[in-house]
């Protein structure tokens, strides 16, 4: 528990006893009941500008502002530790992420670069991740790389067309890298800046267009796929072995 955090606890314990001081204090000097004097007690802490309980003798107004004076000073400090709290906790929670991502990558080796977590990219992610082959998704979109992490896949911001960015996830150390954007021309920029900085690395590109399939092995693919043209073919292939099964085909024969 940090300093914030033990001030607040404190501030707590002090507010309740001032709430206890207040109570018994309206009770005494007024000779209210508790439920009035804690009626007003509330209401002085809480500042919300309704009319006092009953009418306040000299004694009881002195003892009403100091009332005020204490208790919505603890209120106020009790308001501004939560608030340091929670901003506190937000930004150890993002440093606690930023080292444990740093710590992650600094381990990488002989991975797998997959670019776009897309549903392409999403499912060949996940395929990887079950045969524990080590990999680190990027993409532009921060929105995504939080489902990534959910998935328990290391998931970095960044444009992988820009060498800056693909170093960052350790290009030159890497076995592979899937270009899996969503658009044709940006797996070829992804194709090509990775080429260039990894000669020896193992590039699976996605084509969305027949023509680019030539245009990203140009660029330095080692493979490119469709995954249209997969769709289609495995879809005819159980049209196809359904007829079989049912004697269709045979019939026409």
């Amino acid at each position: 528990m940090g300093l914030i955090g033990k001030h607040l606890i404190r501030s707590l314990l002090g507010l309740t006893a001032l709430m206890g001081l207040g109570i018994l204090g309206y009770m005494r000097i007024e000779g209210w009941s508790l439920l009035d004097a804690a009626y007003m007690t509330i209401l002085t802490f809480t500042t919300v500008g309704y009319d006092e309980v009953r009418p306040l003798s000299s004694a009881g107004r002195v003892f009403n502002m100091f009332m005020m004076v204490v208790g919505v000073g603890i209120m106020l400090y009790i308001l501004t530790s939560v608030v340091q709290i929670v901003v506190e906790e937000e930004i150890l929670g993002i440093l606690f992420r930023r080292r444990r991502m740093r710590t992650q990558l600094a381990k990488l080796r002989n991975h797998y670069i997959v670019c776009g977590f897309g549903r392409v990219g999403r499912e060949v992610a996940l395929t990887l991740q079950r045969e524990s082959v080590p990999l680190v998704v990027m993409d532009r979109d921060p929105q995504v790389l939080s489902e990534a992490d959910e998935l328990g896949i290391l998931g970095i911001e960044g444009d992988p067309t820009r060498d800056e960015d693909l170093l960052t996830v350790r290009v030159r150390e890497a076995y592979g890298l899937v270009a899996a954007a969503g658009g044709d021309t940006d797996n070829v920029y992804i194709t090509l800046t990775a080429r260039g900085l990894n000669p020896n690395l193992r590039i699976v590109a996605r084509a969305t267009r027949e023509d680019a399939e030539a245009k990203l092995m140009r660029a330095g693919a080692d493979v490119v796929v469709q995954p249209q043209a997969i769709g289609g073919r495995h879809m005819a292939e159980s049209a196809i072995e359904l007829m079989a099964k049912t004697g269709v085909g045979r019939a026409r024969s």
